[in-house]
């Protein structure tokens, strides 16, 4: 059964996207920590993280440094954090969270609500900023 990432990829979930590679999708949050937590993906459905392959491991995070500073040119904050739990959903997936305290990426804290027109403006501003 398709991980709820891989049917975002297919388009059958939509999604705010901000970046994507013929290898990896950069898209919105629905439950954000903060406003422009962004998920990163690969596209092909891998549960872990470290059972990637070696080189798409490597292009994985090169592709979420890029994402993370077009979300860093976008939203004020001290500096992008990031997230590998991996439990949530059997997809790899970086939470790229912007912080300003260690506090702000607590995944125990209720996400933050962050209107739809406000996702809809964040998502384009970001996609303009990364450069992959």
């Amino acid at each position: 059964m398709p991980s709820i990432f891989s049917k975002i990829i297919s388009g059958e979930i939509p999604c705010h996207k901000v970046a994507e590679s013929a290898d990896f999708l950069a898209f919105l949050d629905v439950r954000p920590r903060a406003e422009g937590h962004t998920l990163v993906i690969p596209k092909a459905e891998v549960d872990y993280i470290f059972n990637l392959a070696p080189s798409t491991y490597t292009a994985l995070w090169d592709f979420a440094r890029k994402v993370a500073a077009g979300v860093e040119a976008v939203v004020p904050c001290e500096r992008i954090g990031i997230a590998v739990i991996g439990l949530e959903v059997p997809h790899t997936h970086i939470h790229l969270i912007p912080i300003n305290k260690v506090g702000d990426i607590n995944f125990e804290r209720p996400p933050v609500v962050v209107e739809e027109e406000r996702q809809v403006a964040l998502a384009e501003k970001i996609a303009a900023a990364v450069k992959i």
